[in-house]
């Protein structure tokens, strides 16, 4: 067998070996380091994002079940601590918050005064992260600093993350990543990445790679030693990117298909969709906000702040007399033409990674990949 370390892993960032218990003090060493450590938790009966204090915090030994409006956590028997997709949440809800304050206002001397709300500065580490949810972070970062007027409070965000990747070996079944462009395997975007499997010798094991100056200080305060190339070569062959197979696939023309808004299939779409919204709310790019003031009772002051909102909500296109898009049919087809297609002329990319949330949860099962299938020509028509 050729001697080279493989391309995943290469030697000028690691990897580096850690055993089971490394995690415990990467964890210790995180909570020691920034204000706050995010990961993931089985909470309301799903893998959540949360704070910890600990590695004892992390899942172990369960694996989830997800397909289109299911999931559920089962057990696995194994003492692996990451074997499971995507929950319902991402680094969206911690950058780009479902409420996030803006500005209070007051009476002072007979004057009006507003005073801005300044988010502070908090650093905060996040382990777990998938690659589909770094590549959301970009997608989500360009819209909102990417023009004239980048938001402050997501820069503040923003700067104090430190993310610790987990390269995602048993993707669920409505994952389609690989079809929308994108590898299970982090290759950017982290300050760190782990490797997780099971090692017959040691039990569970973590290849750990840097990917920022901050990362290569945390591996040596771990006092963490090079991996061994036959064991390298191990896991990359255990981590196979051919199995196993995404459970969903996105078509390479669906940016094309989504701009045919009189396509019939769009009003079967509508037949079935409650317009309530969880599609976006999962989403880790979806972005859409509202205000929301609120005035004391006594009149003295009042707060503005800003809410998530949805394309899908029957106000969020209200222009002059009502709302611009009032049919469940139109909603929904500006969701995924957007997503899939006017995307791409107003960012330079398509807003979805294939993280394929928007199946899992939505309660009827819509399923964003089946829908562009629909959408194309029958096969051997006439183009």
């Amino acid at each position: 067998m050729d001697d080279t370390r493989v391309d995943r892993f290469p030697s000028a960032t690691g990897p580096w070996v850690m055993r089971a218990g490394g995690l415990d003090r990467l964890v210790a060493a995180m909570t020691r380091q920034f204000d706050e450590v995010i990961g993931p938790v089985v909470a309301d009966g799903a893998i959540r994002l949360r704070p910890i204090t600990s590695a004892g915090d992390l899942p172990i030994g369960v694996t989830d079940e997800q397909e289109a409006a299911t999931y559920r956590l089962v057990p696995t028997g194994s003492d692996l601590r990451f074997a499971y997709g995507l929950g319902p949440d991402s680094l969206k809800s911690i950058v780009h918050p479902p409420r996030s304050p803006v500005w209070t206002m007051h009476r002072r001397d007979g004057s009006i005064i507003v005073e801005p709300f300044r988010t502070d500065a908090v650093s905060r580490a996040v382990i777990g992260v998938r690659a589909c949810d770094l590549r959301a972070l970009e997608i989500l970062e360009g819209t909102q600093t990417g023009g004239p007027h980048a938001d402050p409070a997501f820069l503040a965000r923003r700067a104090g993350l430190f993310l610790v990747a987990v390269d995602c070996a048993r993707p669920a079944a409505t994952c389609f990543c690989e079809s929308a462009g994108y590898a299970r395997a982090a290759d950017h975007g982290y300050d760190l990445a782990l490797t997780e499997f099971e090692d017959p010798a040691a039990g569970v094991t973590y290849l750990v790679r840097c990917g920022s100056d901050r990362g290569r200080e945390l591996v040596d305060e771990l006092g963490l030693h090079i991996a061994p190339d036959d064991l390298v070569r191990r896991v990359e062959l255990e981590l196979d990117p051919d199995a196993p197979p995404m459970g969903r696939e996105l078509r390479d023309d669906a940016a094309e298909l989504v701009l045919d808004v009189e396509h019939p299939h769009w009003a079967a779409v509508a037949e079935r969709c409650l317009t309530c919204g969880n599609c976006t709310a999962v989403c880790p790019t979806c972005f859409c906000t509202d205000m929301e003031d609120v005035v004391a009772l006594d009149g003295e002051s009042s707060t503005r702040t800003r809410v998530w909102d949805t394309c899908f909500s029957m106000e969020y296109s209200h222009l002059g007399v009502g709302p611009h898009r009032a049919s469940p049919m139109s909603r929904y087809r500006q969701w995924l033409s957007h997503k899939l297609g006017t995307w791409h002329d107003q960012f330079g990319e398509s807003g979805c990674v294939g993280c394929g949330r928007c199946i899992t949860w939505c309660p009827v099962g819509i399923d964003l990949t089946a829908e562009v299938d629909a959408l194309a020509p029958p096969v051997g028509a006439r183009s």
